[in-house]
């Protein structure tokens, strides 16, 4: 009996694969741009830059592109945002085989990078609202100033000689 359960055991054990570790980025689907994401993620920004020159020397594919839009829109490299977006744009419009396999992650990134653009575009509006009001503070601050010299150049209205008393 034992010998059935252990035999069973060790078969289920001998049925799954290995899992096979593999630094290759430029294969098909979407597992290994995720990895090279990941991966990009620990690079500082003059490896990134390293990275995008390595990138522009292949041939260009949807594999390519997704990397160099994840490369170029990465918030250590030199980000431009928008170039990445329309690398991005490139992939979801295509019908290649090997663009459609990668449409969700390029769907996410495009969500990602464009909430990146809402937010930076938001943050200049508080920015500049904050730099009106700020102006305003200081000329409403001259301006009470100013009116704190006049009260104090103003000559004290005269006494009347009645104490109050009578």
């Amino acid at each position: 009996m034992w010998f059935v359960l252990c035999s069973v055991v060790l078969a289920g054990c001998a049925l799954v694969p290995p899992v096979v570790r593999s630094d290759r980025y430029d294969a098909p689907g979407p597992l290994p741009v995720l990895a090279y994401y990941q991966m990009i993620g620990r690079l500082g920004a003059a490896d990134l830059a390293k990275e995008r020159n390595a990138l522009a020397a292949l041939a260009a594919s949807p594999n390519t592109q997704i990397r160099q839009a994840m490369v170029i829109g990465h918030p250590r490299g030199a980000q431009e945002t928008a170039k990445a977006l329309a690398l991005i744009e490139g992939i979801l419009k295509s019908s290649e085989p090997g663009a459609v396999d990668l449409q969700p992650v390029a769907r996410m990134l495009a969500d990602h990078y464009n909430e990146r653009l809402r937010l930076e575009a938001q943050s200049e509006r508080q920015n500049t609202l904050l730099k009106e009001a700020q102006r305003k503070a200081q000329e409403l601050q001259e301006k009470l100033d100013g009116l704190a010299d006049i009260e104090r150049t103003l000559t004290p209205p005269p006494r009347s000689g009645k104490g109050g008393k009578q």
